[in-house]
């Protein structure tokens, strides 16, 4: 990899999922009970330990009998109902019993009546001795049973390892009788703001300062994808300062507390650009890519003495152009990670045009989606192409992606919308 490198948008995505694939083999495992396990990811096969259904049971309130001791038409008597979660006994010969939906079907019954086909269309008093019931002649062997393992026979698989686990998957799980299951341990990101210039939220601001936005908007992005986040806070721009702080949050060698550390800022050509100047030397290439916002860029396998390497993702400083590095670069190899859905892209024709990209650069502006009547979506731009925009980032719901030197979009051409809020 060049130390200064200039990258198409799909050649630096490219470079982000060989630097994180190799985390699959050594982010191991835990063991969670299922309303801790939902979101995550499955670990390994999940064989069914039992059959479900576990027994033949009833598909119905009715009376469950042979069809052959029905076919005369002539009138049964009536044993003892066999209630939902009841050991059943096995049916006497000639007579019926009435059961309840989910009941276990006795042993020599192969069909069940529904009550209201039986005469009188109504179940005995319990207490009632000597009833009878005449039943329908045409009745089919197995009707309104669920043969026992029709949903999943034992020894199968439940779930493939990679599932992601939701409440679905969940219940089946319960259903089989799994109270824990073995997932993905997630990632562990820290993140670090740099900057002399950011302050963290609710404190004073002297003349020149900006508070960090990026340090809760990426938090946001990591964790809604499934990764592990803790923020460390903002860091100041002197490189050594800088170099030996994070060494000590990385942990020594034997024992890393983290799986990637993502920084903002402090990666452009300026005098203080405290991430770069620092960490230049240990393994991590600078350079840009083909897009705006979001050009300046930095990774690598982070060498720093007494540190397990450990993946570096350099995004730049702008707020906005940190949401859309993450979103356009990152989020598609972090959810091969962590298993988290991906965003919904749709194809979305612009309510109005928009100026000409710039040559050569994919650029990503904010837009509003809205679904129309005709089952078509309208894309309506929201502030301009500036990187820090955050109020029209929060009030759009869609990331709106222009390729490389497209034709200058014009009012009703289609772009794609990358959907991040809700669609009214």
């Amino acid at each position: 990899m060049d130390s200064s490198f200039r990258r198409t948008v799909e050649d630096h995505r490219a470079a982000l999922h060989r630097l994180l694939a190799p985390l699959a083999d050594r982010l191991g495992t835990e063991d969670l009970p299922l309303p801790d396990a939902l979101g995550r990811v499955l670990a390994a096969d999940l064989v069914a330990p039992r059959s479900l259904p576990p027994f033949d049971n009833s598909q119905m309130d009715g009376y469950a009998l042979r069809v052959a001791e029905a076919a005369d038409g002539a009138a049964l008597p009536v044993g003892a109902p066999i209630p939902a979660g009841a050991a059943a006994a096995a049916l006497q010969p000639g007579t019926v019993v009435p059961i309840m939906t989910g009941a276990m079907l006795p042993a020599g019954a192969d069909a069940v009546v529904p009550i209201e086909r039986a005469d009188p269309p109504r179940f005995p008093p319990a207490d009632t001795g000597g009833a009878t019931v005449t039943l329908p002649t045409d009745i089919p062997p197995g009707q309104f049973i669920r043969p026992a393992g029709s949903d999943i026979a034992a020894g199968a698989t439940a779930l493939p390892a990679g599932t992601r686990l939701g409440p679905v998957q969940l219940g089946l799980a319960a259903a089989l009788g799994i109270d824990t299951l073995a997932v993905r341990r997630r990632p562990r990101v820290l993140l670090l703001a740099t900057g002399d210039e950011v302050r963290a939220p609710g404190t004073e601001l002297a003349p020149g300062q900006i508070h960090d936005a990026n340090s809760t908007l990426l938090a946001g992005l990591f964790t809604e994808a499934g990764a592990q986040t803790r923020c460390a806070g903002i860091s100041a721009d002197d490189p050594d300062a800088f170099a030996a702080a994070l060494a000590g949050m990385l942990g020594p060698a034997d024992a890393p507390a983290h799986d990637i550390l993502v920084t903002s800022g402090g990666i452009s050509q300026g005098a203080y650009e405290v991430v770069r100047q620092a960490l230049a030397g240990h393994g991590i290439d600078f350079g840009s890519v083909a897009m705006q916002p979001g050009g300046p860029q930095g990774i690598g396998l982070l060498r720093l003495p007494g540190t397990a390497p450990t993946p570096l993702v350099a995004f730049p400083g702008n707020p906005v152009s940190g949401v859309v590095s993450f979103e356009i670069l990152l989020r598609d190899t972090l959810i091969d990670l962590t298993g988290a859905a991906p965003r919904r892209v749709l194809r979305a024709r612009l309510a109005v045009a928009l100026d000409p990209p710039p040559a050569g650069k994919l650029q990503v502006r904010r837009g509003r989606v809205r679904i129309l009547h005709d089952g078509g979506a309208e894309a309506t731009p929201v502030g301009g192409p500036g990187s820090h925009l955050v109020h029209a980032l929060a009030t759009a719901n869609a990331l709106l992606v222009l390729p490389a030197d497209a034709p200058t979009p014009a009012a009703g051409e289609p772009v794609d919308a990358l959907i991040y809020g809700d669609l009214p």
